[in-house]
């Protein structure tokens, strides 16, 4: 529905015949009554939601809402930026949680073998106990272990050590296996 020439006459009245978004002036522009709020996104044909503009600017607006506001290249910049130090402070965060994790890890082995090499399985069945349970609760399971097989070989020490521990995480868990 389009505005009444009475309606139009008053906005443009109020507005001194200027286009209130780039102050374009007849003869030099064709003036239009522009819809603050868009009728497409629900505005009215209210005094207050209509405003002057020349005919380049209201076809250039279209139906998008003043309030709608385009973020400037500064403030893109910034919020990439931003986005990027988080990321940066993000990965720091992580790398350090994986060296903490790692230090635990030959935590428990030199309590249960000493610092020697050992096999990619043995060090992830380790940093999963340290996951699951307190750190302290595995370093002991790993000394009692070396204590009580000190004789054994260390792939029996090893599996004794498991077993402590996974009997940690039942009692933990209340007794349900996984």
């Amino acid at each position: 529905m389009s505005v009444g020439k009475r309606k139009r006459f008053e906005v443009f009245k109020r507005d001194g015949f200027t286009c209130q978004y780039c102050g374009a002036t007849p003869p030099d522009a064709v003036l239009e009554v522009d819809h603050i709020e868009p009728v497409a996104l629900g505005g009215g044909d209210e005094e207050e939601n209509l405003v002057t503009a020349c005919l380049a600017c209201n076809r250039g607006k279209s139906a998008v809402a003043l309030t709608v506001i385009p973020e400037s290249l500064a403030e893109r910049a910034a919020r990439i930026a931003e986005a990027e130090e988080q990321l940066h402070a993000y990965r720091a965060v992580i790398q350090e949680h994986k060296e903490r994790q790692e230090d635990d890890v030959w935590r428990v082995f030199d309590a249960l073998e000493g610092r020697q090499e050992t096999t990619h399985a043995r060090f992830e069945s380790v940093r999963r106990f340290t996951e699951r349970l307190p750190l302290e609760e595995v370093i002991r399971a790993a000394e009692t272990a070396r204590s009580r097989m000190a004789w054994k070989a260390d792939s029996t020490r090893f599996r004794y050590f498991c077993g402590i521990c996974w009997n940690l995480i039942r009692d933990i868990d209340g007794g349900v296996d996984e």
